[in-house]
């Protein structure tokens, strides 16, 4: 038996003696399916082409986990180290034993969760191998694909290690999750996935129902997520693609969140007379 890995999302499915015949996260329209159609892989066949993971500081309690050449969407995890165990944040959809091993010297994993079902990733097998729950939104627990023992899910704000809190925020999935954390200099600290995405001047987000697809929300839909990530009042946020905002996270992302509402309310439309 096989678990299969697509190799679009690399979201893992069921082991089975064969893959399914469509990737369900793919199919819906926030991915995609490739012009070439469905195609499958394993942990194994990409260990053989030479996938591997390396661990960074981002800051001091916080790790990313990149793995190189990118598996799937291609997603860092972040792993959250407290004195009561790790949080692993959005993993990824490769995993080998070097890697494991990497994981376990610096404290190894307490619970796995993630921003939303995109980043699902190979959860079950980072579960199973550094022996942690992984925990989903309940809003999202159909997405799960691969389901097993160890998953569980959450509903209101959850407080899944000591000091490390998921709190539903909504918008690109129902259950799209934050994890909120208290950094070494005493400030808050918001892991956010896609859920409020960083962009490259590291000061403004943005906000999407699909990125590949780009297919916007609505202005009610980001007032209602800006305003739920203001009020957990940020001051640094990070993404899942190394987008981040290093200071004033609270005030960015309200400008943000005005910026989005009135250019899709109208508001600037005269911008565009040509």
């Amino acid at each position: 038996m096989t678990v299969w890995i697509c190799r679009t999302c690399a979201v893992e499915q069921p082991d089975t003696a064969e893959p399914a015949s469509a990737c369900a996260i793919c199919s819906d329209d926030r991915q995609y399916v490739c012009p070439s159609g469905q195609r499958w892989t394993s942990l194994p066949e990409l260990a053989a082409e030479g996938h591997h993971g390396t661990l960074a500081e981002v800051e001091p309690g916080l790790l990313g986990v990149t793995v190189t050449p990118g598996v799937g969407i291609g997603q860092r995890a972040l792993l959250v180290r407290t004195p009561a165990g790790n949080l692993l944040w959005d993993p990824t959809g490769y995993v080998d034993d070097d890697l494991v091993a990497a994981v376990r010297a610096v404290g190894g994993v307490a619970a796995v969760a993630s921003s939303h079902p995109h980043m699902f990733g190979a959860q079950v097998t980072w579960g199973e191998q550094l022996d942690a729950p992984v925990w989903v939104q309940a809003a999202d627990r159909g997405w799960v694909q691969r389901d097993d023992p160890r998953i569980r899910t959450w509903e209101a704000a959850f407080e899944v290690l000591p000091g490390v809190t998921l709190h539903r925020i909504g918008g690109h999935f129902p259950g799209s999750a934050v994890a909120h954390l208290v950094g070494a200099d005493g400030r808050n600290v918001l892991l956010t996935g896609d859920t409020v995405a960083g962009t490259p001047d590291e000061h403004w987000v943005s906000f999407m129902r699909s990125f590949p697809n780009k297919v916007p929300l609505s202005a009610a839909v980001v007032r209602r997520v800006a305003d739920r990530v203001v009020a957990l009042d940020p001051d640094r946020l990070y993404d899942n693609f190394g987008g981040q905002v290093l200071a004033d996270a609270r005030t960015w992302v309200a400008r943000s969140a005005d910026r989005y509402v009135a250019w899709v309310s109208g508001d600037f439309d005269h911008l565009t007379e040509p």
